[in-house]
Parts: C-alpha cells; sequence; structure tokens
C-alpha cells in the first residue's frame, strides 16, 4: 500500500510545511504519504469559480497515480472517526491498496473530481483553509497508524 496525498498549492505558510513535516517524519516509511502538490489557478477578475475548479480539478486528476483509491476530502462527504480510519489503513494495507486523498483549494475539488472519487469524506461540518486540512490529514493518519500500534498517542 502506497498512500498519496494530493492537493491544490505549492506555496504553502512555513507553519503549514513545518507541522506537515513533523506528522510525516513520525511515520514509518511504509505510511509515509507521497504529497503531490498541484499548482492553484490564478485568481483573477476575469476568472470564475467554475473554470478555476475545472482547471485545479484537471491537474489533480492527472496527478492521479492509476489504480488507486481514491478518497476526496469535501465538506459533503462522510464523516469519519479516527478509529474508522485506522480500519480503513489497515483494511488497505492488507488488500495492498494504493490509496490517495485529494485535496481541493479554496474554491473545493472539481465536479469530475467528485464524479471519479470511490469515497468522499468530511473532516469536520465547518470549513477550514486548504493549508490546513494537509496537516490536519496527516495527523490523522498518524493517530490511525498509533491506534494499529498499540501506541498511547490515542487516548
Amino acid at each position: 500500500m502506497r498512500i498519496h496525498i494530493i492537493a491544490v498549492g505549492q506555496r504553502m505558510p512555513d507553519w503549514v510545511n513545518k507541522a506537515y513535516n513533523e506528522y510525516h517524519k513520525r511515520l514509518p516509511s511504509a505510511y509515509q504519504p507521497n504529497l503531490k502538490q498541484v499548482a492553484a489557478e490564478k485568481r483573477g477578475k476575469s476568472c470564475n469559480s467554475e473554470t478555476i475548479l475545472q482547471r485545479e480539478g484537471k491537474r489533480i486528476l492527472q496527478a492521479l497515480p492509476s489504480q488507486c483509491h481514491k478518497v476526496v476530502l469535501d465538506r459533503n462527504g462522510k464523516s469519519r472517526t479516527t478509529l474508522e480510519l485506522s480500519r480503513a489503513l489497515n483494511d488497505w494495507a492488507n488488500l495492498s491498496v494504493d490509496v490517495a486523498f485529494l485535496i481541493g483549494g479554496p474554491e473545493g475539488l472539481s465536479k469530475q473530481c467528485l464524479e471519479q472519487a470511490d469515497e468522499q469524506w468530511s473532516l469536520s461540518a465547518m470549513t477550514f483553509p486548504h493549508a490546513l486540512v494537509r496537516v490536519m490529514l496527516i495527523e490523522q493518519l498518524y493517530r490511525a497508524w498509533t491506534i494499529l500500534n498499540n501506541m498511547p498517542y490515542h487516548r
């Protein structure tokens, strides 16, 4: 199993990079996600949200590895617990299924990304900045891994 995170945005604030890297290094190599950052579409008066979504969505889909289980993170997705994530990680590892988590930009994810998803998950009913979502996701992956390995991180 390989874990991929496909996220819109290539220039993240230092605090995002530091937090992401901290959890990334805590994970064993078999569980360390491969982060693929795709370029965010330039925002301006001449670009509408639909055009931005389509262009970013195309980049996301091009960055996807072939033959992977696609999980989009979307506010309209199904809410999952950390224990459910740990069980899913265990299942994917046992089946040797690669998984890709898709994180959109400020406008979210394109219709094409949502349609190609195998699952749609919501991290919360609240809305978060897309840069923060990658930190929250990798922390949850780390937490799920500690659960699978009976470590005291998750109390």
